[in-house]
C-alpha cells in the first residue's frame, strides 16, 4: 500500500454505531485516521473519529461522495448503498470487505445459494417470492421465515408454527427454513487479509434472549470436543477462502442434537459474538479486523482466560434518555469489564452496552456474569 495505514492513509466507516466505536478506539493506538458516516447525528462514533458525517447509507451520492476522496472504506453494518462501493472501487477506491461478499451476504437467500453451492452444510430452505407461494411451500410447517433483505439483530425473522401463523408472515421476498433441532448456538469469527493469510478465534458458544432474538450471554472458550471446534472453524476458514473475503467474518451456526453443524448465517464485519475478544483474547476481533484490512500480519487469537459477554440491553418498560444502574456494584466484583455504547436514548432490547466477565474459573465467570446481569440495568 502507498500510504502508511498509520497517520497518512484515511479510512472510511459506513456505520458509527458500537462496532465502530471499538473499532475506533483499537485505530487510535496505530493513529490510523479514520472518517465515519452514520445517519444518526449522535451516532456512538461521532466525537472519536477524525471526520463524522451525518448522511444515509442507503443512498448512493452520501456514500459516493463520502467515499471518493478516501483510500479505503469498510463496514460496520451491511445495510449499505452496494452499487456505491462498486463505483468507488472503480476510481481506485479499496472497499474491505468487497463489495461483492457485502453484496451477497446482504441477501439471506443469495447467501443460503452460496452455501449449497460450496457445499457447506445448513439448514433445508426454500425461496419465497409472495404470501401466495408460502401457501405452495414444499416445506411443511413449522418453519422459520427471514426477509431476504434488510433484517437485522431479531428483526425480518418469523417462526410459522401454525397456519395462523401464516395471516402475519412477510409479504416481502423471504426465505423459509427447516427449524433445526440445535442443541446449542454457536459462532466462530474468521479473518482473512489480502495476502490470503486466515485466521479463526475459538469457537464460542451463545445463549440467545427468545423475546429480542439478541445473543444475551457468550461463553468462550467452548468446552465442547476438539473435533467439534476444529470442525466449526475449518468450516469458517472454507467459507472465508470460498468468498476470498479481506476483513473479518462472523459464522454462526448451530450445532446439532446428534452432533452435526450447520451454518446459520453470516456476517462480514466485527460481530457481537465477538465482544470477550477485547479482555479474553490476545488480539481482539476489532484489532483483527483491522490487520485484515490493512493487509498486516494476523495476531494471536488465543484466549487468554474464560470469558463471559452480556449484552446489556434497555429495560423493558423504559424509553428516554439513558441511565445505567448498578455500575458501581458490579464494578466492584473482580474481572469485570464495562463497555457503554454512548447511546443517548434507551428503549426496550436495544442494545446499550455490553459486559465482559473473565475469571481462570470457568464456573465463577459464569456465575459471576449473571449477578451482573441482575444488578447492571438500562433505564430512563
Amino acid at each position: 500500500m502507498a500510504k502508511d495505514f498509520y497517520g497518512e492513509l484515511q479510512l472510511g466507516i459506513l456505520g458509527g454505531g458500537q462496532l465502530g466505536r471499538m473499532f475506533i478506539q483499537e485505530a487510535i493506538n496505530y493513529n490510523v485516521n479514520v472518517h465515519v458516516l452514520d445517519p444518526d447525528k449522535n451516532a456512538p462514533c461521532r466525537k472519536l473519529c477524525q471526520h463524522f458525517e451525518c448522511g444515509s447509507l442507503s443512498d448512493y451520492d452520501t456514500v459516493y461522495n463520502f467515499g471518493k476522496d478516501l483510500d479505503m472504506i469498510t463496514i460496520e453494518i451491511e445495510k449499505v448503498n452496494v452499487d456505491a462501493l462498486e463505483a468507488l472501487e472503480e476510481v481506485g477506491v479499496i472497499v474491505y470487505p468487497q463489495s461483492r461478499v457485502i453484496r451477497l451476504i446482504q441477501d439471506k437467500g443469495l447467501q443460503k445459494q452460496f452455501f449449497k453451492q460450496n457445499d457447506i452444510p445448513t439448514s433445508a430452505f426454500q425461496f419465497i417470492s409472495n404470501i401466495d407461494s408460502l401457501k405452495t411451500a414444499n416445506l411443511s410447517i413449522p418453519y422459520v421465515q427471514k426477509l431476504r433483505k434488510d433484517g437485522y439483530d431479531g428483526k425480518g425473522v418469523k417462526m410459522i408454527r401454525t397456519e395462523d401463523d401464516l395471516a402475519n408472515a412477510f409479504a416481502e421476498p423471504s426465505i423459509i427454513e427447516e427449524i433445526v433441532d440445535f442443541e446449542k448456538e454457536i459462532a466462530v469469527i474468521v479473518a482473512r487479509n489480502d495476502k490470503g493469510e486466515v485466521k479463526t478465534f475459538p469457537m464460542v458458544e451463545m445463549e440467545f434472549n427468545p423475546e429480542a432474538n439478541l445473543v444475551e450471554f457468550l461463553i468462550s472458550p467452548s468446552t465442547y470436543s476438539f473435533e467439534i471446534q476444529q470442525q466449526a472453524e475449518e468450516l469458517a476458514k472454507k467459507i472465508a477462502n470460498d468468498l476470498q473475503i479481506v476483513g473479518l467474518l462472523a459464522v454462526e451456526m448451530f450445532l446439532t442434537k446428534t452432533g452435526e453443524i450447520l451454518v446459520n448465517e453470516l456476517a462480514p464485519r466485527p460481530h457481537n459474538s465477538g465482544h470477550q475478544t477485547i479482555e479474553g483474547n490476545f488480539t481482539s476481533q476489532f484489532a483483527q479486523h483491522m490487520r485484515a484490512i490493512f493487509n498486516l500480519p494476523l495476531g494471536d487469537t488465543s484466549a487468554r482466560s474464560n470469558a463471559v459477554m452480556i449484552n446489556l440491553l434497555g429495560e423493558e418498560g423504559y424509553e428516554g434518555l439513558a441511565k445505567y444502574e448498578g455500575v458501581e456494584e458490579v464494578l466492584a466484583m473482580d474481572g469485570v469489564y464495562v463497555h457503554l455504547y454512548g447511546k443517548k436514548y434507551t428503549k426496550p432490547f436495544r442494545k446499550m452496552g455490553h459486559v465482559c466477565i473473565v475469571n481462570a474459573d470457568r464456573e465463577l465467570a459464569i456465575s459471576n456474569a449473571r449477578k451482573v446481569q441482575e444488578i447492571l440495568k438500562v433505564i430512563a
